[in-house]
């Protein structure tokens, strides 16, 4: 009975448990999968980083008010983030990682830092 690589399809000669030619098939293979296994992680991590990215770029100084369609035409998804705080007033502030924001009336938007203790 014959046996195939599973990267490449060749014959495989050696040892009846033998998966793959050679170190470069195998390589192949398991880097394949784990890009399969990962697509959409590294989707997810890409938006929350280019959130951040966005929200520390316009937000220099720690606090500052800016009009929501900024951050739209920036590029910026409130669909994604990554944690929120509530305080005991209710308010709630939505962060992507260390850098956040606040929705407010009149489609403005409170953009905020975490301060580290």
């Amino acid at each position: 009975m014959d046996r195939f690589c599973l990267d490449c399809n060749g014959l495989l000669r050696g040892r009846a448990d033998k998966k793959f030619c050679d170190d470069q098939c195998r390589n192949n293979y398991n880097n394949r999968q784990k890009a399969d296994d990962n697509s959409f992680l590294n989707e997810v991590n890409r938006v929350l980083k280019k959130n951040r990215d966005i929200l520390r770029n316009k937000n220099p100084e720690g606090k500052i008010k800016v009009k929501r369609e900024i951050l739209l035409r920036k590029g910026f998804d409130f669909n994604y983030h990554t944690h929120t705080y509530a305080t005991q007033k209710g308010t709630i502030y939505v962060f992507c990682y260390e850098y956040g924001y606040l929705l407010l009336e009149n489609e403005e938007v409170l953009l905020i830092k975490r301060e580290e203790k």
